[in-house]
């Protein structure tokens, strides 16, 4: 297996981040237990809603955990494709939404 800056295994050590600053880590944790709770959004919603995030963040911990998470709270292969072209469009929109802002500009200097 080739090298790369991710490694799958440091996921394993995420609940170790209180390490270095107990306080905030175990509040950090507390309050990222609270968020997955069921709630207005089913436990499987919100895991497809964070797979969706952890695509367009581009963070392949995340990525890992939520494909998995996903699966365990009953969603399928479709509904989570569906979930990250979501991202995909949101994420392109908003690049080309700034685009207002060039045609702004750019007729500010023709004018």
């Amino acid at each position: 297996m080739s090298k790369t800056y991710y490694n799958p295994e440091d996921l394993k050590k995420f609940g170790k981040i209180t390490e270095f600053q107990e306080e905030l880590g175990k509040k950090f944790f507390e309050y990222y237990g609270a968020v997955f709770q069921e709630g207005a959004l089913s436990q499987r919603e919100k895991s497809l809603i964070a797979l969706a995030v952890a695509h367009a963040i581009q963070c392949a911990y995340c990525i890992d955990a939520y494909s998995v998470d996903c699966l365990e709270k009953g969603a399928d292969e479709e509904q989570m494709m569906e979930a990250i072209h979501v991202a995909a469009a949101i994420r392109g929109g908003a690049s080309l939404v700034h685009g207002v802002q060039m045609m702004n500009k750019v007729k500010e200097i023709s004018m």
